[in-house]
């Protein structure tokens, strides 16, 4: 039996509950209500491949490159260097092109709502960057302006991405009070779901994941906490939320 290449997401605590990392080309559906954390984990999953020579590729439809650049900045996340030297991109699929910063953008969306356009931008800058990673920020944009068409795009995207040897998130949002992961057939697409929450637990907000499913490899059971600092995201794999019974183990 052939031993299973695994990506490290480099968050702490989370590997381990993978048992090492994301098997290579799976794409992870990281699913959640507003403020769970989607985007820091995704782009701290980037940028800790870029420290390790592994390059990467943000797909980015809900927020202006030049925000992003900035976000990732202020958690010492500086892509700038690594943009240079032809290592990381960030695809342009929010502004259509419009405005000076979005002149400047070298991989532009001139139309989200061209589907071909958007596959094509996505593969040549998975290309040229020749990614290891890949982060398509999020899905649900695609959802809501082409829910009839939406999970052909994700498959084509699939196809693309896990076709060029990338590993890479999908960003799911869902309601706060929904159970699924967003989307119909958007769980089908996927090789692993990773489920973020924010959940009031004896009067405060508490932060916990879950991992649903992940092809190829065994993965814990367990809702753990996790907390957003300075520096990004970490896990506690030894800890355990439990929601709705008003208990919490430390």
């Amino acid at each position: 039996m052939s031993v299973i290449e695994k990506v490290k997401t480099g968050i702490p605590g989370f590997d381990e509950l993978l048992y090492g990392g994301i098997p290579k080309r799976n794409i992870v559906l990281l699913s959640g209500g507003p403020g769970t954390g989607k985007t820091i984990f995704s782009q701290q999953y980037l940028f800790y491949g870029l420290q390790n020579n592994e390059p990467g590729v943000l797909v980015a439809l809900e927020e202006h490159p030049v925000q992003i650049r900035r976000n990732m900045a202020s958690f010492g996340w500086d892509v700038r260097k690594y943009e240079e030297s032809g290592q990381f991109a960030i695809v342009d699929a929010f502004t259509g092109g419009i405005g000076e910063a979005a002149k400047r953008e070298r991989y532009v969306v001139t139309s989200v709502d061209d589907v071909g356009e958007l596959v094509d931008v996505v593969k040549a800058a998975i290309r040229d960057v020749k990614a290891e990673r890949a982060v398509i920020d999020s899905v649900s944009t695609l959802y809501m302006t082409k829910p009839a068409m939406a999970r052909s795009i994700l498959m084509q995207l699939k196809r693309v991405l896990s076709g060029l040897g990338a590993t890479s998130i999908f960003v799911s949002q869902v309601s706060v009070t929904e159970r699924g992961f967003g989307g119909p057939g958007v769980e089908h697409a996927a090789d692993g779901i990773v489920r973020l929450d924010l959940d009031e637990v004896n009067g405060e907000l508490v932060r916990s994941l879950i991992v649903w499913k992940m092809r190829g490899t065994k993965h814990d059971m367990k809702r753990r906490p996790f907390e957003i600092t300075d520096k990004g995201i970490v896990v506690y794999p030894d800890k355990v939320i439990r929601i709705g019974r008003e208990y919490y183990q430390g």
